[in-house]
């Protein structure tokens, strides 16, 4: 079984951050790994609070001297049902949208590996999130889906993000019909490293093997190597995207109707406008 345990591990090989708030944080392996827990389930909600909180320990540890890698996981049965819907109507979206794509855009310009483990489901914002990291490891049945468009809306940061990570096609698909697929859906489109019972601890041994033996000089580098063209374009569309949402999609009736829909548990009626 995955580590589900309310606290933090104990011993030798861990150090303490914070292990209040909706966000746990510890060091272990004497500093090499940053540990980041999820810790509201069992939805793990990413609001403002879960995105300040994680952009805080990112920049907290971003220069940590020896550390060559990142875990992020959930405590709960699921990894996170998605962003706060009350934080997505007309007059509080702009400040959610810019603090999402700002942690977006920090998870992918990280200077070392984010590995993120994934049980249940992971849908809406919290794939988003999972998205900026990678590679994700996942149990056979957990849930991956961006359902914002059975909202009246879309997902930004994962209309950049899906098609980065998997093919066009399948990005398309997801995005557009808002199914969830399992994790061996998952990992034959790539969007999946590897399937495990116990995701945290596959994560974990890729850690031991590939990333601990490594000079974490060389992983910040080798990271800013491969990944320096796709920040350029992913910071642009971000911008365009945010901008679409914003001032096309927020001034339709159906995004309105949608999201008071969803908040009221009834159905909503769309006017296809």
């Amino acid at each position: 079984m995955a580590e589900e345990a309310s606290t933090v591990p104990s011993g030798d090989r861990a150090r303490y951050s914070a292990t209040e708030g909706p966000l746990k944080v510890w060091l272990e392996h004497d500093g090499a790994l940053l540990r980041l827990r999820l810790a509201r389930p069992k939805a793990n909600i990413v609001d403002a609070q879960m995105i300040a909180a994680l952009q805080a320990a990112l920049d907290a540890h971003r220069a940590t001297p020896g550390l060559r890698g990142v875990l992020l996981d959930a405590e709960g049965p699921h990894f996170s049902f998605g962003a706060s819907v009350e934080e997505h109507v007309a007059e509080r979206c702009a400040a959610m949208l810019a603090s999402l794509h700002a942690l977006v855009l920090t998870m992918a310009a990280f200077p070392l590996p984010i590995l993120v483990a994934v049980r249940g489901q992971c849908l809406g914002g919290g794939l988003e999130v999972a998205l900026a990291g990678g590679p994700i490891f996942a149990h056979p049945e957990a849930q991956f889906g961006q359902p914002e468009i059975k909202l009246g809306v879309f997902a930004p940061a994962a209309s950049c993000l899906l098609p980065w990570r998997i093919n066009q096609s399948s990005a398309e698909d997801l995005l557009w019909s808002g199914r969830s697929i399992n994790g061996t859906a998952a990992l034959a489109l790539g969007l999946v490293q590897a399937l495990a019972d116990d995701p945290a601890a596959a994560a974990l041994a890729y850690f031991d093997e590939h990333l601990l033996p490594r000079s974490a000089a060389a992983l910040a580098h080798a990271v800013a190597a491969v990944r320096a063209p796709r920040l350029r374009e992913l910071a642009q569309r971000l911008a365009e995207v945010e901008q679409l949402y914003l001032d096309g999609l927020m001034k339709t009736f159906d995004a309105n109707e949608g999201l008071a829909a969803f908040m009221a548990r009834r159905t909503p009626t769309w006017q296809h406008r």
